[in-house]
Order: C-alpha cells, then sequence, then structure tokens
C-alpha cells in the first residue's frame, strides 16, 4: 500500500509536465491538444453501467474488431466504450466501429482523473490489452469491485526487465485482474516471474492471428485492383518511421534499375508525417502520387504515398512483395500477420522485439524474410544493401516468394482461434 502512495504522490505532482509533454507533441500532431477535458477524467458520455476496452492505438484498436463485434452482438444491452490513448487510435475506433460504441481517450494515470472517469461511466467490467498496465486505474477499479482483464497480454524480455525495477508497484498491480490472458506461454511465464499468480494467467492465444477477409475488405482489395496498377509490380512499405523511408527508397531506386515497372507504395505510421515523406521522395526525384488527393497512377509513378489511415491492411492485398516497417531500428516492428492473410512474401528488419512470438513462428515456417544487420544509423547502408537484395531475389524467384506467402497464410490460419477464448472469458466475468 506504501508504494501504491508513493505512486500516487508522484503521479500527481507530475500531472503538470504530462499535459506539457502532450503540448509539446501536439507541434507535430494538432490531435494531441484537443479534448484534454479526456485526459484529466471528463468524458462526455451519457451511458454508463457498461464495457470499457482499453486499445492504446492503431494497431490494438485493428486486433480488438473481433471482441467488439462479439460484445455488440452478445450484450446489446450494456453501452461499450472503447479507449485509445493516440489521436490515430481515436481516429480508427470511429472509422471501424461508428457510433456502435462509444469513445473517449483513458484518463492520464492519477488518482483524480481516473477516479472521475470511473465515476462517470460505472463499468461492469474493465478490459485492458497487451502491455497496458496503468497501476493507479487497476487500483481504482479493483477498489470499486469491478472485474479486470488483461487481454492479449505480452512482455517482452527489455520490457520484464524494466518492469523488474518497478515490481514492487507492478506485481500488485497484476494481481488485482480477475484473469491475465497471454499470447504465448513465454508470455505467460514472464508475468509469472513478475509476479502474477500463476492460476490467474493462462495461454489464450494471440488476437493479432484473428484477422479476417471480411466482405468490406475484400470489397476495398478489390476496388484498388481496378486502379491503373496492373503493369507495376508493387513493393507496400507499411508503416514506416522515421528514417525508415529514406533506407527503403535508396533500395527501391537501385532495384527499379533492374525492374523498370516497379511501384513503391509508402505508408507512413504517423499522419503528421506525410508532407515529409513526400518532400523526401522528391529530392531523390522520384515521381509521387497521394492516395488521398486521388492522384492519377501512371506508368511513370514511382511511389504511391497513401496519406489516409486505416487502408493499409487493403495494401497489403495488392502487394507482390510486402515489407513490414518500424523494425528497421528501434520501434520493434508492426504486425506481419496482416500480409500473411493474403499470403503476400513478408520482408522485415532486425528489430521485431513487439512481435518477438509471431516472427519465431513465421521464421519456422519458412513464411517471413528477417534481415540482418546492425540497427544503428551508421549501418544503414549495410541494411538498405540487404534489403535491396532480397527485393531483388524476391521479384525474380516468384515460385519462392509464392510459397513464402503461402507458408505465412497457413501458419496464420493455423493459430487462429484466440478471440473466442477470450470472449468465453469475458462471459464468465459478466455472467
Amino acid at each position: 500500500m506504501f508504494s501504491l502512495l508513493i505512486y500516487q504522490l508522484l503521479s500527481l505532482l507530475l500531472l503538470p509536465l504530462l499535459l506539457l509533454a502532450l503540448l509539446v507533441r501536439s507541434r507535430k500532431q494538432v490531435a494531441y491538444r484537443q479534448r484534454i477535458g479526456e485526459r484529466l477524467g471528463w468524458v462526455g458520455i451519457q451511458q454508463h453501467g457498461g464495457i470499457i476496452v482499453h486499445a492504446a492505438s492503431v494497431g490494438e484498436v485493428m486486433a480488438i474488431k473481433p471482441i467488439v463485434e462479439g460484445l455488440l452482438k452478445q450484450y446489446p444491452e450494456l453501452p461499450l466504450t472503447v479507449t485509445t490513448f493516440t489521436p490515430t487510435g481515436s481516429a480508427q475506433v470511429t472509422k471501424q466501429f461508428g457510433d456502435r460504441v462509444q469513445h473517449c481517450y483513458i484518463p492520464l494515470d492519477n488518482m483524480i482523473s481516473v477516479n472521475l472517469f470511473l465515476s462517470t461511466l460505472k463499468p461492469k467490467l474493465l478490459i485492458l490489452m497487451e502491455t497496458e498496465l496503468w497501476p493507479q486505474l487497476i487500483h481504482s477499479t479493483f477498489k470499486r469491485n469491478i472485474p479486470l482483464l488483461l487481454i492479449n497480454a505480452r512482455l517482452s524480455q527489455k520490457s520484464l526487465a524494466s518492469y523488474q525495477k518497478l515490481r514492487w508497484l507492478i506485481s500488485p498491480a497484476l494481481n488485482k485482474f480477475h484473469r491475465i490472458l497471454a499470447q504465448s506461454e513465454e508470455n505467460r511465464d514472464r508475468f509469472i516471474s513478475l509476479g502474477a499468480a500463476p492460476e490467474r494467467v493462462s495461454h489464450s492465444g494471440n488476437l493479432k492471428y484473428d484477422i479476417r477477409l471480411t466482405e468490406a475488405l475484400e470489397t476495398k482489395v478489390e476496388a484498388l485492383r481496378q486502379l491503373p496498377i496492373a503493369n507495376h509490380r508493387v513493393v507496400v512499405a507499411g508503416s514506416t518511421h522515421q528514417g525508415e523511408e529514406a533506407l527503403i527508397i535508396k533500395a527501391f531506386i537501385n532495384v527499379k534499375e533492374l525492374y523498370p515497372d516497379l511501384l513503391l507504395v509508402l505508408v507512413p505510421r504517423h499522419p503528421e508525417r506525410f508532407d515529409k515523406v513526400q518532400d523526401l521522395c522528391q529530392q531523390h526525384g522520384l515521381a509521387v502520387a497521394r492516395r488521398s488527393a486521388n492522384d492519377a497512377i501512371g506508368e511513370q509513378t514511382d511511389v504511391w504515398l497513401v496519406d489516409t489511415l486505416g487502408e493499409l491492411l487493403a495494401f497489403y492485398g495488392i502487394a507482390d512483395i510486402c515489407i513490414v516497417a518500424g523494425s528497421f531500428f528501434e520501434v520493434g516492428g508492426h504486425n506481419p500477420l496482416e500480409p500473411a492473410l493474403f499470403a503476400k512474401p513478408i520482408i522485415v528488419g532486425p528489430n521485431m522485439a513487439n512481435f518477438n512470438d509471431v516472427c519465431e513462428q513465421l521464421l519456422r515456417a519458412e513464411g517471413m524474410v528477417q534481415l540482418k544487420g546492425v540497427q544503428h544509423a551508421p549501418h544503414q547502408q549495410q541494411l538498405h544493401q540487404h534489403l535491396q537484395h532480397e527485393l531483388q531475389h524476391l521479384l525474380g524467384a516468384r515460385d519462392e516468394a509464392k510459397a513464402l506467402g503461402q507458408n505465412a497464410a497457413a501458419l496464420l490460419a493455423k493459430n487462429q482461434g484466440a478471440a473466442q477464448r477470450t470472449q468465453t472469458e469475458i462471459e464468465q466475468l459478466l455472467n
């Protein structure tokens, strides 16, 4: 209890600095200075007494889709609130669920904001996801006798080492969850080593395997195929971060000398970087078409810049090769299972820390290529050469590229089912 009191005091003292950090970040993305009241627990939501599901950002919002759809179908009488932390996650909630769910930001983790938030919504169940361990939110929810569930829980070796230093705070928080549903046995063991009671933690599988080709997605992919890209071979680089576009562009330019019909589809992770990425492409002499402007894709187009939200999955569907970014430097990678849905050959960089389990399974199944190399900036030359080599190889070895994609798709199909297991746990807590 003493450790929690220390945390409560520090979280209140640091609140002005956290608000300042949001304002600083809003210089690049203005949405961070909007709806500040929600960050402080003032949520303009009328319906209460339902379920709260927290998904931090875009990837998590997409992963919880089967859970949210299941809850909407099974408990139509209960208001469902989906919270996020990032503006891009917020936009994805609106895009994916519309007015079928309530939405607001999760409050900053201090006693006043959290209790105001909970007093307004009065939930019957709070569901957190992956690594979203907010001690005050967990404690306040527990004290109100509201069931807590951590789903799709993951804990990398690096995060485990960091959390061990805060064991005095994190271990009590873990044991306030009714259940912790881990992505894998390895993740289950890490939560237990951090202090979670073994009987509270189980391996339910990874929700990110439970992506499916919906009718709406198939329609979107088909619409993209109708655009004049038939004369191009398409490389899609998804969820790129600063520094990665330069590396990918250099490799692309060299490979395009051998394959003049090559089209690079760049999908930056953060909207505030769209213009900078276009400038970077043009500095390299590349002709750019922007998705939001409906620019025509002609034979002279080099780069198709996808400056829209929520369309990456559909663009993977029209690719010949998919590069899953966030994996070349310190970010830790994004979801490689999305291109696997379309049986596409996948290339990732050396750092897939966020998806270690998935990455290892894909590599064992020969369903993905992972580049070797050092992630730090001085070694970008080495990485771009490795990327260039793999692009050239897969474009030339079509049977091998096809086999990679088929192996990835088979692994995806084999590991689905986490959503149903999670749904069963939710039912037990609500009934």
